[in-house]
């Protein structure tokens, strides 16, 4: 917290309750702040200190909790919030004075930008202190990107450079495009194209607890399956005790990438929770299992036996993953289910049948895809939707007027510090069962 010490006038807390203060109150007493706080203060020098430091830092900590999406919806609140100008810390026996114009929280804004690897620190340290307090925290963990759209206009065409620069543009944002495939029921393709002109932010959260635990704002054309490699990567190293936790890791089928697969199981034994998609021509539907002659398998890895005289394709059982050898193990339909097979004594497979998971990496994974522990934990690859959904509806990234590609980058670190900041300090305070509501008082 940038603890204040000021002489008060006269104390709010002895005519009414703090209410929705209380949020601001929790966050200023749970940030590790005070690295950034110094650095600012630092930066500062001996320079004009009409508006100090720490009450304009926590001002702006009030106007990302609140959503106030421009700097002049908040200094109108903090000069018609009393409360407000006391928790933040202003001197109250400035009355209105106290409130810095909008040019002077606008240069503040330009100096808090410059400190975004303190800000990095900041994020990073509450990841370990919820580790530290949440039993089974980064166990289970999910990935996904979110477009964050901007709503200025873009870069100008050559023709028109010669003109003066302008603050209303988004010369940093880029276009991207989502296309997602399917086919229907009736086996009809349908295509789905989404763009948006803006950023991407690239996000891990733990999948139990729905709190991020890393994450990367770039332009909205970067690949999301290179950047998020680069996220986790940069995670271990700043998480190694956390990262060593991670059991699975869950992605949609847009990461459907062979190498991250690879990656995620031989170098740090973290099972690829990914969807896959359909990348086989002409229309093939099955292929054959090497060193077998009638064992196929589909795409997602389901694995069948054909029954060498009537041609009947019947699932095999599942029977495990043999770490030690790299393949999994599957039985045959007839011993596991109970069938009446009529080519047993044809059936080249006998009782079980191994496949080594090298014969194709994206199609059999540790963990088979057809697995019930599979959908289930696919399932919790929801989280990281809930927690982009509270950064749309509590923190106003659905609707913002943010520009730039470096305060797109510090105004979702401080979205996501404060996210996690609320959520420690409800641990702290016995309140666990609110650690992930951002709107409730206590």
């Amino acid at each position: 917290m940038a603890v204040i010490l000021q002489n008060e006038l006269f104390g709010w807390q002895d005519i009414e309750t703090l209410g929705d203060l209380e949020r601001l109150q929790l966050v200023l007493k749970y940030l590790p702040d005070e690295p950034v706080v110094r650095e600012l203060e630092n930066t500062r020098g001996r320079g004009r200190d009409k508006y100090p430091v720490r009450p304009m830092w926590n001002a702006l900590m009030a106007g990302v909790i609140y959503e106030h999406p421009r700097v002049e919806s908040l200094l109108r609140e903090l000069r018609r919030n009393g409360q407000l100008r006391q928790v933040c810390g202003f001197d109250l026996y400035e009355g209105l004075d106290a409130v810095p114009p909008s040019w002077a929280f606008s240069r503040f804004l330009a100096g808090v930008m410059g400190q975004q690897q303190l800000i990095q620190a900041m994020f990073d340290a509450l990841v370990d202190k919820l580790a530290e307090a949440l039993p089974e925290f980064g166990a289970t963990l999910a990935a996904d990107g979110k477009a964050i759209s901007s709503f200025a206009r873009g870069k100008r065409e050559e023709k028109t450079k010669k003109e003066e620069p302008g603050r209303r543009r988004d010369e940093d944002a880029e276009w991207g495009v989502h296309a997602y495939h399917g086919k229907h029921e009736d086996g009809t393709a349908w295509e789905t194209v989404k763009k948006w002109f803006g950023y991407t932010l690239h996000l891990v959260v733990d999948a139990r607890y729905e709190l991020p635990v890393a994450f990367s704002v770039t332009k909205a054309a970067t690949s999301e399956v290179v950047t998020t490699r680069g996220v986790l990567q940069d995670f271990e190293e700043r998480h190694e005790k956390v990262w060593e936790r991670c059991q699975a890791m869950c992605m949609d089928r847009a990461y459907d990438d062979g190498k991250l697969i690879k990656e995620l199981w031989d170098e740090h034994a973290v099972l690829p929770i990914i969807d896959i998609r359909d990348c086989w021509k002409d229309g093939e539907k099955s292929k054959l299992v090497e060193g077998t002659e009638n064992v196929v398998y589909d795409y997602r890895g389901t694995v069948s036996c054909v029954c060498p005289r009537t041609g009947t394709q019947r699932q095999m059982g599942y029977g495990g993953f043999e770490k030690d050898r790299g393949t999994l193990k599957y039985r045959c339909p007839a011993e596991h289910y109970g069938y009446e097979c009529a080519g047993r004594d044809r059936c080249s497979v006998g009782k079980a049948l191994r496949i080594d998971i090298e014969q194709e990496r994206r199609v059999f994974t540790p963990l088979p895809r057809h697995s019930l522990k599979w959908e289930r934990l696919y399932d919790m690859r929801t989280a990281v939707e809930r927690v982009n959904s509270r950064l749309d509806v509590s923190f106003g990234f659905e609707h913002h007027a943010i520009r730039g590609l470096k305060k797109m980058q510090t105004r979702c670190a401080l979205a996501l510090t404060i996210m996690l900041a609320l959520a420690y300090g409800r641990i702290m305070e016995k309140q666990a069962h609110l650690m992930r509501s951002l709107v409730r008082s206590a």
